[in-house]
Protein backbone atom coordinates (compact mmCIF):
# COMPACT_ATOMS: atom_id res chain seq x y z
CA UNK A 1 0.00 0.00 0.00
CA UNK A 2 1.39 3.36 -1.02
CA UNK A 3 0.05 5.03 2.14
CA UNK A 4 1.95 2.69 4.45
CA UNK A 5 4.76 4.11 6.56
CA UNK A 6 6.93 1.17 5.50
CA UNK A 7 6.58 -0.75 2.25
CA UNK A 8 7.35 -4.46 1.97
CA UNK A 9 8.11 -6.44 -1.17
CA UNK A 10 9.51 -9.89 -1.83
CA UNK A 11 12.05 -10.44 -4.60
CA UNK A 12 12.58 -14.19 -4.60
CA UNK A 13 14.57 -14.86 -1.40
CA UNK A 14 15.11 -11.15 -0.68
CA UNK A 15 12.81 -8.86 1.32
CA UNK A 16 12.81 -5.21 0.23
CA UNK A 17 11.83 -2.88 3.08
CA UNK A 18 11.28 0.78 2.19
CA UNK A 19 10.82 3.65 4.61
CA UNK A 20 7.88 5.53 3.12
CA UNK A 21 7.60 9.07 4.43
CA UNK A 22 9.20 10.81 1.44
CA UNK A 23 7.73 14.23 2.25
CA UNK A 24 9.60 14.08 5.59
CA UNK A 25 12.80 12.54 4.16
CA UNK A 26 11.67 9.32 5.84
CA UNK A 27 12.20 10.72 9.32
CA UNK A 28 11.26 8.34 12.09
CA UNK A 29 8.46 8.60 14.62
CA UNK A 30 7.19 5.83 16.89
CA UNK A 31 4.65 4.63 14.34
CA UNK A 32 7.33 4.31 11.65
CA UNK A 33 9.58 2.35 13.99
CA UNK A 34 6.70 0.01 14.77
CA UNK A 35 5.94 -0.47 11.06
CA UNK A 36 9.62 -1.21 10.48
CA UNK A 37 9.64 -3.83 13.25
CA UNK A 38 6.54 -5.44 11.70
CA UNK A 39 8.38 -5.64 8.36
CA UNK A 40 11.33 -7.30 10.07
CA UNK A 41 8.95 -9.76 11.75
CA UNK A 42 7.42 -10.58 8.39
CA UNK A 43 10.81 -11.23 6.81
CA UNK A 44 11.96 -13.42 9.69
CA UNK A 45 8.72 -15.40 9.69
CA UNK A 46 9.22 -16.45 6.07
CA UNK A 47 11.78 -19.29 5.90
CA UNK A 48 12.29 -18.57 2.21
CA UNK A 49 13.58 -15.06 2.96
CA UNK A 50 17.36 -15.17 3.35
CA UNK A 51 18.44 -11.56 2.90
CA UNK A 52 16.94 -8.10 3.37
CA UNK A 53 17.42 -4.73 1.69
CA UNK A 54 16.55 -1.52 3.53
CA UNK A 55 16.05 1.73 1.60
CA UNK A 56 14.05 4.95 1.59
CA UNK A 57 11.36 6.31 -0.69
CA UNK A 58 11.88 9.55 -2.59
CA UNK A 59 15.06 11.59 -2.45
CA UNK A 60 16.25 10.62 1.03
CA UNK A 61 17.20 7.48 2.90
CA UNK A 62 16.34 8.67 6.41
CA UNK A 63 16.63 12.08 8.08
CA UNK A 64 16.72 10.58 11.57
CA UNK A 65 14.22 11.45 14.26
CA UNK A 66 11.04 13.33 13.41
CA UNK A 67 11.68 16.27 15.74
CA UNK A 68 8.10 17.47 15.38
CA UNK A 69 7.11 14.50 17.55
CA UNK A 70 9.03 15.95 20.52
CA UNK A 71 7.01 18.05 22.96
CA UNK A 72 9.04 21.24 23.43
CA UNK A 73 6.06 23.51 24.04
CA UNK A 74 6.28 26.00 26.88
CA UNK A 75 4.56 24.99 30.07
CA UNK A 76 4.88 22.71 33.09
CA UNK A 77 7.37 19.84 32.96
CA UNK A 78 8.87 21.06 29.69
CA UNK A 79 12.28 19.51 30.39
CA UNK A 80 10.73 16.15 31.22
CA UNK A 81 8.43 16.24 28.18
CA UNK A 82 11.31 17.16 25.85
CA UNK A 83 13.65 14.47 27.21
CA UNK A 84 14.92 12.43 24.22
CA UNK A 85 16.02 9.52 26.41
CA UNK A 86 12.64 7.73 26.61
CA UNK A 87 12.13 8.15 22.85
CA UNK A 88 15.53 6.58 22.20
CA UNK A 89 14.78 3.71 24.57
CA UNK A 90 11.33 3.01 23.08
CA UNK A 91 12.17 3.50 19.42
CA UNK A 92 15.69 3.98 18.14
CA UNK A 93 17.60 1.52 20.30
CA UNK A 94 15.18 -1.33 19.52
CA UNK A 95 15.47 -0.57 15.79
CA UNK A 96 19.27 -0.70 15.83
CA UNK A 97 19.20 -3.91 17.87
CA UNK A 98 16.66 -5.48 15.52
CA UNK A 99 18.73 -4.70 12.42
CA UNK A 100 21.93 -6.06 13.95
CA UNK A 101 20.12 -9.12 15.28
CA UNK A 102 18.17 -10.18 12.19
CA UNK A 103 18.62 -13.81 11.22
CA UNK A 104 19.68 -12.82 7.70
CA UNK A 105 22.18 -10.43 6.08
CA UNK A 106 20.98 -6.83 5.72
CA UNK A 107 22.03 -4.53 2.86
CA UNK A 108 21.27 -0.80 2.96
CA UNK A 109 20.58 1.06 -0.29
CA UNK A 110 21.23 4.66 0.74
CA UNK A 111 19.50 6.60 -2.01
CA UNK A 112 19.91 10.09 -0.52
CA UNK A 113 20.64 11.86 2.73
CA UNK A 114 21.19 9.69 5.81
CA UNK A 115 21.22 12.12 8.70
CA UNK A 116 21.38 11.68 12.46
CA UNK A 117 19.91 8.34 13.46
CA UNK A 118 19.36 7.68 9.75
CA UNK A 119 23.13 7.43 9.35
CA UNK A 120 23.29 5.16 12.40
CA UNK A 121 20.64 2.86 10.96
CA UNK A 122 22.54 2.62 7.68
CA UNK A 123 25.75 1.75 9.55
CA UNK A 124 23.91 -0.90 11.55
CA UNK A 125 23.31 -2.81 8.31
CA UNK A 126 25.87 -5.39 7.24
CA UNK A 127 26.64 -3.83 3.86
CA UNK A 128 25.92 -0.29 2.64
CA UNK A 129 25.68 0.71 -1.02
CA UNK A 130 24.96 4.37 -1.69
CA UNK A 131 23.98 6.62 -4.56
CA UNK A 132 26.64 9.14 -5.66
CA UNK A 133 24.24 11.84 -4.42
CA UNK A 134 23.90 10.28 -0.96
CA UNK A 135 25.38 11.91 2.09
CA UNK A 136 25.95 10.99 5.72
CA UNK A 137 25.49 13.70 8.33
CA UNK A 138 25.99 13.58 12.09
CA UNK A 139 23.46 16.32 12.76
CA UNK A 140 23.31 15.93 16.53
CA UNK A 141 25.77 18.64 17.59
CA UNK A 142 23.59 21.18 15.79
CA UNK A 143 20.74 20.50 18.22
CA UNK A 144 22.80 20.04 21.37
CA UNK A 145 22.85 16.24 21.41
CA UNK A 146 25.23 13.34 20.73
CA UNK A 147 25.12 10.61 18.05
CA UNK A 148 22.59 7.97 19.08
CA UNK A 149 21.00 4.78 17.75
CA UNK A 150 24.53 3.36 17.99
CA UNK A 151 26.12 6.19 16.03
CA UNK A 152 28.89 7.04 18.48
CA UNK A 153 29.94 3.36 18.54
CA UNK A 154 29.49 2.62 14.85
CA UNK A 155 31.37 5.73 13.71
CA UNK A 156 34.48 4.79 15.67
CA UNK A 157 34.22 1.17 14.54
CA UNK A 158 34.03 2.18 10.86
CA UNK A 159 36.27 5.25 10.73
CA UNK A 160 38.58 5.32 13.76
CA UNK A 161 38.57 7.95 16.47
CA UNK A 162 40.02 10.94 14.59
CA UNK A 163 37.55 10.99 11.70
CA UNK A 164 34.63 9.98 13.92
CA UNK A 165 35.40 12.82 16.31
CA UNK A 166 35.43 15.54 13.65
CA UNK A 167 32.27 14.32 11.93
CA UNK A 168 30.39 14.00 15.22
CA UNK A 169 31.51 17.37 16.57
CA UNK A 170 31.15 19.48 13.41
CA UNK A 171 28.13 17.82 11.85
CA UNK A 172 29.82 18.21 8.47
CA UNK A 173 28.34 16.38 5.49
CA UNK A 174 30.23 13.29 4.26
CA UNK A 175 29.45 12.54 0.62
CA UNK A 176 29.09 8.98 -0.60
CA UNK A 177 32.37 8.61 -2.47
CA UNK A 178 34.43 9.89 0.45
CA UNK A 179 32.38 7.68 2.80
CA UNK A 180 33.40 4.72 0.61
CA UNK A 181 37.03 5.77 0.48
CA UNK A 182 37.12 6.15 4.27
CA UNK A 183 35.50 2.76 4.85
CA UNK A 184 32.15 3.94 6.21
CA UNK A 185 30.29 2.13 3.41
CA UNK A 186 31.06 -0.59 0.89
CA UNK A 187 30.18 0.88 -2.50
CA UNK A 188 28.76 3.74 -4.57
CA UNK A 189 26.49 2.94 -7.53
CA UNK A 190 24.23 5.07 -9.71
CA UNK A 191 21.50 2.48 -9.23
CA UNK A 192 22.17 1.82 -5.58
CA UNK A 193 18.91 -0.07 -5.08
CA UNK A 194 19.59 -2.38 -8.01
CA UNK A 195 23.12 -2.99 -6.74
CA UNK A 196 21.85 -3.64 -3.21
CA UNK A 197 19.24 -6.10 -4.47
CA UNK A 198 21.90 -7.88 -6.54
CA UNK A 199 24.16 -8.11 -3.50
CA UNK A 200 21.29 -9.40 -1.37
CA UNK A 201 20.35 -11.98 -4.01
CA UNK A 202 23.94 -13.19 -3.97
CA UNK A 203 23.97 -13.42 -0.17
CA UNK A 204 20.62 -15.22 -0.23
CA UNK A 205 22.20 -18.16 -2.07
CA UNK A 206 24.92 -18.53 0.56
CA UNK A 207 24.91 -20.29 3.99
CA UNK A 208 22.74 -17.84 5.94
CA UNK A 209 23.63 -18.99 9.46
CA UNK A 210 27.35 -18.75 8.71
CA UNK A 211 26.93 -15.22 7.35
CA UNK A 212 25.05 -14.08 10.45
CA UNK A 213 27.59 -15.68 12.79
CA UNK A 214 30.33 -13.95 10.79
CA UNK A 215 28.53 -10.66 11.47
CA UNK A 216 28.51 -11.31 15.20
CA UNK A 217 32.15 -12.39 15.34
CA UNK A 218 33.38 -9.36 13.40
CA UNK A 219 31.21 -6.90 15.32
CA UNK A 220 32.28 -8.28 18.69
CA UNK A 221 35.97 -8.80 17.92
CA UNK A 222 37.03 -5.61 19.66
CA UNK A 223 35.33 -6.62 22.90
CA UNK A 224 37.54 -9.69 23.45
CA UNK A 225 41.18 -10.61 23.69
CA UNK A 226 42.54 -12.82 20.93
CA UNK A 227 42.61 -15.76 23.34
CA UNK A 228 38.95 -15.28 24.19
CA UNK A 229 38.04 -14.81 20.56
CA UNK A 230 39.73 -18.06 19.55
CA UNK A 231 37.43 -19.89 21.94
CA UNK A 232 34.35 -18.18 20.48
CA UNK A 233 35.48 -19.08 16.96
CA UNK A 234 35.91 -22.71 18.03
CA UNK A 235 32.46 -22.88 19.60
CA UNK A 236 30.83 -21.18 16.63
CA UNK A 237 32.48 -23.55 14.19
CA UNK A 238 31.28 -26.49 16.25
CA UNK A 239 27.71 -25.14 16.16
CA UNK A 240 27.82 -24.51 12.42
CA UNK A 241 29.35 -27.95 11.89
CA UNK A 242 25.93 -29.41 12.73
CA UNK A 243 24.15 -27.53 9.93
CA UNK A 244 23.01 -28.74 6.53
CA UNK A 245 24.93 -25.98 4.79
CA UNK A 246 28.27 -27.00 6.32
CA UNK A 247 27.83 -30.63 5.30
CA UNK A 248 26.62 -29.60 1.84
CA UNK A 249 29.44 -27.08 1.38
CA UNK A 250 32.22 -29.52 2.18
CA UNK A 251 30.60 -32.33 0.18
CA UNK A 252 30.19 -30.05 -2.85
CA UNK A 253 33.80 -28.90 -2.55
CA UNK A 254 35.07 -32.46 -2.49
CA UNK A 255 32.81 -33.42 -5.40
CA UNK A 256 33.89 -30.34 -7.35
CA UNK A 257 30.32 -29.07 -7.88
CA UNK A 258 28.44 -25.90 -6.86
CA UNK A 259 26.99 -26.11 -3.36
CA UNK A 260 23.22 -25.94 -2.92
CA UNK A 261 22.78 -24.07 0.33
CA UNK A 262 19.38 -23.94 2.05
CA UNK A 263 20.08 -21.51 4.83
CA UNK A 264 19.75 -24.37 7.30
Amino acid sequence: MTDSLVLYEEHDAVALVTLNRPNNLNSLNLETHQALWAAFDRAEANPSTRALVLTGAGRGFCAGADLSAFDLNEGPNRVERADPGPVIERSFNPTTRRIMGLRMPVVAAVNGVAAGAGASIAMACDIVIASPKASFIQAFSKIGLIPDAGGSWLLVERLGLARAMVLAMTGDKLMAEQARDWGLIWGVENDCLGAALAMAQRLATMPTAALVQTRHLLRDAGTRTLDQHLDVERDTQSKLGRTHDYLEGVTAFLQKRPAQFKGE
